[in-house]
């Protein structure tokens, strides 16, 4: 499809998940900007009258509560971070329920954490309650739950968040609106720097320099979380719209703004999709090459008799890349054995395993449904 194509899919989507960034919502330092939020308010109140559902996903929260706490700047600390959250959060709300009011449309607060999309009952709750938000005509105002994440479970940036909510929707586009009006070739200061209008897959972005967080000093996403962000939801199936902020009216109607990002994959596990894109691999295991066939080609579990070694530190439960004999990662899965428990299990079949050490140790080191393959050899 073309670029042209794929901007009137977006512009056209019945269901389309907008995400929109601190910068957009608040003043400089921090505090709620009512009239961005207004004008936001507009195209999207526009967008639901013309039959559309719509689902927000906001940042600002900590931005919201900053001059209440006295603070000049996003803090450094998570305990700081959460109490502006919870400060913010409420006035951040209640901002927008009397914005949209203005349309006769009522929002509905969704805040969620990676544990709702990556436990799988977690998952479909969060599912059934924003399917029945949008069914009962409520626009749903999506962010993560700043005041009870840990650094250890946090996406970190509500630009992935976005993308992950567009799968759980089962979204027909994901607009990310910015304070930079699309993706380009080096810093957009930069005097010849060059917007991409449209990126059809990873090969598009080599020798792309990608920034980091811009300059308001209020947000945590930069550019290279909205690229994270839009790979996650193309290799979804979902296109992609990213644009800034002030062009939301064309960005919602027509489409033709920004950079627009063709879908490359099609629709999987939620939880896969987040394992692949979102998360932060604890340790490593090193594959023999009958290993690595066994997991990239027949996609089977992974058994501690094809894993040579172990690196860092992990808990079971945690995300480990495997890696091939030249050490490339080939996947990604939730171990079931501590750092501490596989040295003595390496290289062992789970049978005699079990039968020097009982039933517990006949298990995979990783199943097959919590491993995701990260090479294209395996598709």
């Amino acid at each position: 499809m073309s670029a042209e194509d794929i901007r009137q899919l977006i512009a056209g989507a019945a269901r389309v998940v907008v995400k929109v960034g601190s910068s957009s919502l608040t003043h400089d330092g921090g505090g709620v900007d009512g009239d961005r939020i207004d004008g936001l308010v507009d195209e999207v109140a526009a967008r639901r009258t013309a039959g559309h559902q719509v689902v927000l996903v906001s940042s600002g929260a900590i931005a919201s509560g900053l001059p209440s706490l006295g603070l000049a700047r996003r803090p450094r600390d998570l305990a700081t971070q959460q109490a502006a959250a919870s400060v913010g959060q409420g006035m951040l709300v209640a901002q927008y329920s009397r914005s949209f009011a203005r349309h006769g449309l009522t929002v509905g607060q969704v805040l969620v954490t990676a544990d709702d999309v990556i436990r799988r009952s977690h998952y479909r709750n969060a599912q059934r309650t924003l399917f029945r938000l949008l069914d009962l005509g409520v626009v749903p105002i999506v962010n993560e739950n700043d005041t009870v994440a840990t650094d250890e479970i946090r996406f970190g940036d509500n630009d992935r968040l976005a993308a992950l909510v567009a799968h759980v929707v089962q979204a027909d586009a994901l607009v990310l609106l910015s304070d930079v009006d699309g993706l380009y070739d080096g810093p957009p200061t930069k005097p010849g720097a060059q917007l991409i209008s449209e990126v059809r897959g990873p090969a598009d972005l080599d020798g792309v320099r990608i920034g980091g967080v811009g300059n308001a000093g209020v947000g945590l996403g930069g550019m290279a979380t909205k690229v994270d962000a839009a790979a996650i939801a193309t290799a979804a199936g979902i296109p992609v719209l990213l644009a800034s902020a002030a062009d939301v009216t064309r960005a919602l109607a027509t489409g033709d703004v920004g950079t627009v990002f063709h879908p490359t994959g099609r629709r999987t596990s939620t939880r896969l999709l987040w394992l692949a894109h979102a998360t932060a691999p604890r340790g490593r295991l090193l594959l023999d090459a009958g290993a690595v066939a066994a997991v990239v080609q027949r996609r089977t579990s992974l058994l501690p008799a094809g894993i040579t070694g172990i690196e860092g530190t992990f808990a079971a439960g945690d995300p480990v890349d495997l890696l091939d004999e030249n050490g490339n990662a080939v996947a990604r899965g939730l171990v079931n054995f501590d750092a501490q428990e596989l040295p003595g299990l390496l290289g062992r079949s789970t049978r005699d395993l079990a039968r020097e050490l009982g039933p517990a140790y006949e298990r995979e080191v990783v199943h097959r449904d919590d491993l995701v393959i990260l090479t294209s050899n395996g598709s």
